[in-house]
């Protein structure tokens, strides 16, 4: 039996859904409803009310504002269930049936703790759009979820807050423009604009409030003459003032460089009309040029040429009293619909409303994502992939033509190659010029709407790795980038085998991490580096096999007292001394019996003193030691200068100890930070994290002790790091 106040939720949800939806199954809505309720009755929110509130909420959401059916109802109810209850997917299946259970289970998030988040989230992500183009209703609860999910982020903490709404801004809100529903993806941009810009937001909108009845008083005025003759001519219309929402208004601020008050665009009319006649539309756009004046190069006409997310309307800028600029909008109800609430609308226009009957539009979109996901290359890094998802996202778009007259929606930007590639891959990897009406262009010309383009290609022609830096599809980018990784492989694989070769000729046994150094010292990342560069012929292997052959000399005899079973610090202090030839004594070169003292662990670099012992040579200390300076006290006359061998552009290792609270993106952070700063290269990297700490060890290569303490002073500074100090510990 349902408690009165949870029996009074379900029967308002019932009245939404009988409201908006074609049919409703009570029943179904019902037993979803009970079960998402008893799976989560011990379940409690941040925000200190009952979990069970937050599926509700996206019913309602989706119900209400996005209205596609009752199984999409029944859906949201469930999203949660299986992934924060006892209760699984099969359970899920086996009370509703599978097209529930694989929604379900398509818009819950995939939770694997041993990959890093960047991996996590990409692949969540295809695992969405993949379910997505399966079943649309994937993505709908998906948006329902992520909007009550910001409509309630006050009581989260700062960081979570920003996390989320970049999140929301970065992917959600420009998935609910590809979907064509406006008002969620104006929400979702405020909303995640609030937490990421709280000053700038409100500003915005206490300036906005403050002239909210001087603009509504205006648009008032200016449609008043525009009423008037609709009438006159019979046509049945509705008029009403758009708002501008905040987040474009702060982008037109930041795009012109502007203050508020010299945004004048902020005017914004929608004329509906109840036909379903086009022409009627164009009827209507004359009659408002007649009254106020147009600015041609402002209009666009979306009704002949329909946006890729289905978007239909006659778009135009007019001049309307005291000089300021009005936006016009004319669509019909039908495009209104469409326009407002994107995919829902076309799954209601539609007789057979099948998990699969889209629009041409979107099921093309729909092809791209499959195309995204399913077809990327497998060196394609998560990082790369999502990068490029979101590049062609929120792209404007421009409308070209072949030479036989055929449309092609490219985004804006988009270039010949691009235009090629969106022909077919073969025509992209072999093209050498372009013509744009009827004019030869560089492959990197920006093309325009209306340009009509012609493709030149050579058998002999490649891709080209400068190519990336100008195209803007993923199509292109990742075919070049495949291309590109693919010839580096070759050429690689081809000087790996001549290095190998030399070195058996040469008689030289070098491991891995010999070899790491010896490419590092020589101001390469890695071996395949050097196999590359080998390839390409940018070095000969002989000079190197040579200095290689010096270098193994010179550490023979040092790196015989190195024991198999040293700890991890003893070998980066091994190794960082084995780069040098040796101590020099008051300037001189001469040999003498020494070593290093465990107290304070020198590396080339570090300021250094000897102190004579008794049958054990000088022992070298750093000059700030402890027991150095307790030994000057008592010994004066045993203390000697040293010094270390001239280096010059060696690289030195060093060892940098970190610790601090754990979280998402720690890692990559730290590491982002070392290598960045004067193309730092890391050895090694050791990290523990329990109980929401974490400690950590990195081997790194430096130039001296002032690239170290940079490092050190840069890794302090980062977001989550309590502590970090030089490796010293033996």
């Amino acid at each position: 039996m349902i408690q009165p106040k949870y029996k009074k939720k379900l029967d308002d949800l019932l009245t939404v859904c009988k409201k908006n939806l074609r049919s409703v199954d009570e029943d179904l809505i019902t037993r979803a409803f009970e079960l998402s309720l008893e799976a989560h009755k011990h379940d409690i929110r941040v925000s200190g009310e009952p979990f069970f509130y937050h599926p509700y909420e996206v019913a309602m959401v989706v119900a209400k504002e996005i209205a596609i059916d009752d199984v999409s109802v029944a859906c949201a109810l469930l999203h949660d269930v299986a992934e924060d209850t006892e209760f699984g997917i099969k359970d899920i299946r086996q009370e509703f049936g599978d097209t529930i259970a694989d929604i379900v289970d398509g818009a819950t998030k995939i939770t694997d703790i041993f990959r890093s988040h960047e991996i996590t989230q990409a692949e969540n992500y295809r695992k969405l759009l993949l379910s997505m183009v399966n079943d649309i209703r994937v993505m709908i609860i998906k948006f329902a979820d992520r909007l009550h999910n910001m409509r309630t982020l006050e009581y989260l903490p700062v960081e979570r807050q920003q996390r989320i709404a970049k999140e929301t801004l970065d992917i959600y809100a420009p998935f609910a423009h590809r979907f064509g529903l406006a008002k969620i993806k104006w929400e979702l941009e405020d909303q995640a604009f609030k937490y990421l810009f709280r000053k700038e937001y409100e500003d915005i909108a206490h300036a906005i409030n403050a002239k909210r009845r001087e603009r509504e008083h205006y648009i008032r005025k200016f449609i008043v003459p525009i009423e008037t003759r609709l009438r006159k001519e019979q046509i049945k219309f509705e008029v009403e003032g758009r708002p501008k929402h905040l987040y474009s208004i702060y982008n037109k601020m930041v795009n012109r460089s502007k203050p508020l008050d010299e945004i004048y665009d902020m005017f914004a009319v929608r004329i509906i009309l109840h036909t379903e006649e086009n022409n009627d539309c164009f009827t209507v756009y004359g009659i408002v040029s007649e009254i106020y004046k147009p600015i041609p190069e402002r209009f666009k006409n979306y009704i002949s040429i329909p946006k890729k997310n289905g978007y239909q309307s006659l778009h135009t800028t007019v001049v309307g009293p005291e000089g300021k600029m009005v936006e016009v909008q004319i669509r019909t109800r039908t495009m209104h619909e469409v326009a407002e609430r994107g995919v829902a609308a076309h799954w209601l226009y539609k007789e057979n409303n099948s998990a699969t009957s889209f629009d041409k539009e979107l099921e093309s979109w729909v092809n791209w994502v499959r195309e995204i996901f399913e077809q990327h290359s497998d060196d394609e890094t998560p990082k790369e992939l999502m990068e490029s998802f979101k590049l062609n996202l929120y792209q404007d778009e421009i409308y070209v033509f072949t030479p036989k007259g055929d449309l092609r929606i490219l985004p804006k930007g988009a270039t010949p190659v691009d235009f090629a590639f969106d022909i077919h891959s073969n025509i992209g990897e072999h093209i050498i010029g372009a013509k744009v009406n009827g004019r030869i262009v560089t492959l990197n010309t920006v093309l325009h709407s209306g340009d009509q383009i012609e493709i030149i290609t050579s058998k002999k022609q490649t891709p080209n790795s400068d190519w990336e830096k100008f195209v803007v599809t993923h199509k292109a980018k990742s075919h070049i980038r495949r291309w590109v990784k693919e010839e580096s492989r070759k050429k690689s694989d081809e000087g790996k085998e001549i290095w190998e070769k030399k070195i058996k000729k040469a008689k030289i046994h070098i491991n891995d991490d010999e070899l790491t150094q010896f490419v590092h010292q020589h101001k390469m990342d890695n071996a395949q580096t050097l196999y590359l560069a080998i390839g390409n012929q940018e070095i000969n292997p002989d000079e190197m096999i040579d200095l290689l052959t010096h270098v193994a000399k010179e550490t023979e005899v040092e790196s015989k007292d190195v024991k198999d079973d040293a700890s991890l610090f003893d070998k980066f202090v091994q190794s960082a001394r084995s780069i040098t030839s040796g101590i020099s004594l008051f300037g001189s070169e001469a040999n003498f019996m020494h070593n290093y003292a465990k107290c304070c662990n020198p590396i080339p670099g570090d300021d250094i003193v000897g102190f004579v012992t008794t049958g054990e040579g000088i022992k070298i200390h750093r000059k700030n030691c402890r027991n150095i300076i307790s030994m000057r006290v008592n010994g004066e006359a045993r203390i000697v200068e040293v010094s270390w061998p001239k280096a010059e552009e060696a690289d030195f290792i060093s060892g940098v100890k970190i610790s601090g609270h754990d979280r998402s993106g720690l890692l990559n952070d730290v590491t982002q930070t070392i290598s960045t700063y004067n193309n730092t290269n890391i050895r090694s990297v050791n990290i523990n994290t329990k109980d929401g700490l974490f400690d950590g060890q990195f081997i790194i290569y430096v130039k001296n002790i002032t690239h170290l303490n940079a490092i050190i002073e840069k890794i302090r500074r980062t977001k989550g790091v309590t502590k970090v100090e030089r490796f010293e510990e033996s």
